[in-house]
């Protein structure tokens, strides 16, 4: 797991081609807006958000976000102890980004 500032992470993110973002808040939170592309699965969901992080593909690289940036280091400490080998964390979480976001 790493910690990634807004600009390290947008960065990064633009020059990965095995990239997926993986959007951990609730379901009310997703209607204030998500970064696009991203997949959402709720880490308050428990062990569902166990199974359904078990059924990502291992070889992808994670770059994971929720509203401040707490939720989204505990999913990458997760994933990494599910088998997970890149997972990135968005310090500040979507409250402090400034990139483009969707209302999908």
């Amino acid at each position: 797991m790493a910690d990634l500032t807004q600009d390290k992470w947008q960065e990064q993110l633009s020059k990965d081609q095995n990239a997926q973002i993986l959007d951990v808040r609730t379901e009310e939170e997703l209607e204030e807006g998500k970064i696009p592309n991203s997949i959402c699965i709720d880490i308050y969901l428990g062990q569902e958000f166990i199974d359904k992080v078990e059924c990502l593909d291992k070889s992808k690289n994670y770059y994971i976000y929720c509203r401040s940036g707490g939720r989204s280091a505990q999913a990458c400490a997760i994933m990494g102890q599910l088998g997970f080998k890149n997972t990135y964390n968005l310090l500040g979480g979507i409250s402090e980004w400034e990139g483009e976001t969707t209302c999908e």
